[in-house]
């Protein structure tokens, strides 16, 4: 058993998923949100339900009766000196908001390791990836200057493969696992903070969950991987299905998205692999199409940067961009891209109108 890490996410939706494997492996979790969020989790705790292989209906894990704790507080009273490790999973336009802002500039004077789990590979990751200019990619982002104080010495990024949602019937620390996936996490560059990494992940895998006197092993690990390029895998998902949600004139399911043209789901999904590659992934580290396709399957609803544009959101994660422009920087262009880019473009643009 490795030391007990004490852990702060900065977002208590997608963020209750890692919180929930890290206090069931005995590890210590605090969640920055809103002010009335956290006084439910800390009352009633995060519940997180999800499928478990072999067994009927969903399994439901409450955070108060896990070994390890979560808890949650609001950004002004975090002190990340007290943290051993960061996890960032709120969106991606959501770090410039006042206290968020204000908390990524005490992180960054902590040298706390910081750990991505957004769709959106915060700067300072990128800027890790060698041969390409990250300063290229600033307009792709909310507020680039947020990020300028953290040392990309101190990020790294996860695969935001699991799928969660909050369903809208039920209180906000309820969490429904749709894709119970992995996170499969790039190293830091210093081994000390990969290590906690490694640590996580044999807590997480050695953890069991006992409902009803049988212990079973849950899905959705944290991995420990050697390549800054292996969370790369998810940009050929994001471009092929979640995207692509997103039409001219309405939004549709990522199933729908992937399986409506299967064809020309593939061609974008093998052009993005292709990106990774002339970045310097492995073709093995990537994730096949096929895998993709037969999980896309079970995703019945659209994504949630459709369901923000739909909503009228004003910004949202725009990976869809910062694949565009990295592949340009490679000489790479996708006549099909360009075109998700301009629908997602014209999307945000009629929203700010109307909110303006």
């Amino acid at each position: 058993m490795s030391k007990k890490y004490n852990v702060l996410i900065l977002g208590a939706s997608y963020g209750s998923l890692l919180g929930m494997k890290m206090a069931m492996a005995g590890h210590s979790v605090k969640l920055v949100c809103l002010p009335a969020e956290a006084e439910l989790i800390n009352a009633e705790g995060c519940i997180v339900r999800m499928p478990v292989r072999g067994r009927e209906g969903l399994v439901e894990v409450n955070t108060k009766n896990l070994p390890g704790s979560v808890t949650a507080d609001v950004p002004s009273a975090i002190n990340p000196a007290d943290y051993d490790l960061v996890g960032m999973a709120m969106q991606e336009p959501q770090y410039r908001s006042p206290g968020v802002r204000e908390l990524l500039g005490e992180i960054a004077k902590a040298g706390v390791p910081c750990m991505s789990i957004m769709n959106m590979p915060p700067l300072p990751f990128v800027a890790r990836i060698p041969g390409i200019d990250a300063s290229l990619l600033r307009d792709c982002y909310a507020d680039a200057s947020v990020w300028d104080v953290i040392d990309p010495k101190l990020m790294t990024l996860c695969s935001p493969d699991p799928q969660a949602f909050r369903p809208p019937e039920e209180k906000v620390n309820v969490l429904q696992v749709r894709l119970p996936t992995n996170f499969k996490c790039a190293p830091f560059e210093n081994d000390a903070h990969t290590q906690i990494i490694r640590d996580l992940d044999a807590d997480i895998t050695a953890a069991r969950f006992e409902v009803n006197g049988e212990k079973l092993e849950l899905p959705v690990k944290l991995k420990a991987h050697d390549s800054i390029y292996v969370p790369l895998a998810k940009w050929a998902m994001l471009l092929a299905g979640n995207y692509r949600c997103v039409m001219k004139d309405g939004v549709r399911p990522i199933k729908e998205a992937v399986h409506g043209d299967i064809e020309a789901s593939r061609a974008i999904y093998e052009w993005v692999m292709d990106v990774c590659v002339a970045l310097g992934a492995k073709r093995e580290d990537l994730v096949a199409f096929q895998k993709y396709a037969d999980a896309a399957q079970s995703l019945g609803s659209p994504s949630s940067a459709a369901r923000a544009l739909a909503a009228g959101a004003t910004n949202i994660e725009r990976v869809d961009r910062v694949v565009q422009l990295l592949a340009a920087q490679k000489g790479m262009k996708n006549a099909a891209v360009d075109e998700i880019v301009t629908t997602v473009d014209g999307w945000l643009e009629a929203n700010r109108k109307k909110a303006a």
